[in-house]
């Protein structure tokens, strides 16, 4: 008579769990990656005015608890959308040199704009950011605050070697680097990297300690 199967015998019968056997994300991460991507696309064709979560479900191929499970408001998706495609552009590595720490804050910035997906986004939720308080403040408190907070450890850096005055405001700083970016983005003009190095080397300038290396020429 055949005995029982042995503990061994019994698992190696045992069918895989699914996600085992089809490998790839978890449903649910799918279903997020699915929505994020459904707003971008909505948001560059039509908008953030024309932007509707039922909307966003149906192109996700999600069902719309699944969206107001994540997100309560179209702002607060928006938003989530906005710090992800924003956050790999903000850090400004230590380059061991103050003019190329202050580039890097400038050619971040552009890069983001011009080469990823955040630029039609950012372009399309400008307006909305600037007066919408859901979404601007938490971006501002995030997103901006981010950028800020580099710069000032750029700056910091630079103090530290002897090239930048030590009253040098890095509050400043940030927007003179990163603000002529954007009001080309928003009233034309060349985002190139001759524009970089010209805002980098202005600002390297009005700051600079009075025998600082400063390589570009006034």
């Amino acid at each position: 008579m055949t005995g029982a199967p042995s503990t061994e015998d019994r698992r190696s019968a045992a069918p895989e769990p699914t996600s085992a056997r089809r490998g790839g994300r978890p449903r649910s991460d799918r279903a997020h990656r699915a929505i994020l991507d459904a707003t971008r696309e909505m948001l560059v064709e039509d908008g953030f005015a024309a932007l509707r979560l039922e909307r966003v479900a149906a192109r996700a191929g999600v069902a719309k608890t699944t969206i107001y499970r994540r997100w309560r408001t179209k702002e607060a998706l928006a938003l989530e959308l906005l710090m992800e495609l924003a956050g790999p552009h903000i850090a400004i590595a230590d380059s061991g040199d103050t003019r190329e720490d202050l580039l890097a804050a400038v050619t971040n910035a552009m890069r983001a704009l011009t080469e990823t997906e955040f630029g039609p986004v950012i372009r399309a939720l400008l307006s909305q950011i600037a007066r919408n308080r859901s979404l601007g403040d938490p971006f501002r408190a995030s997103v901006v605050q981010g950028r800020r907070t580099e710069v000032s450890k750029a700056i910091e850096r630079g103090i530290g070697r002897g090239d930048l005055r030590p009253d040098a405001d890095a509050e400043i700083a940030t927007e003179l680097l990163v603000g002529p970016v954007y009001f080309r983005l928003m009233f034309g003009g060349e985002l190139d990297a001759a524009f970089a190095e010209r805002i980098a080397d202005s600002v390297f300038r009005a700051f600079a300690t009075p025998d600082s290396p400063v390589s570009a020429p006034p």
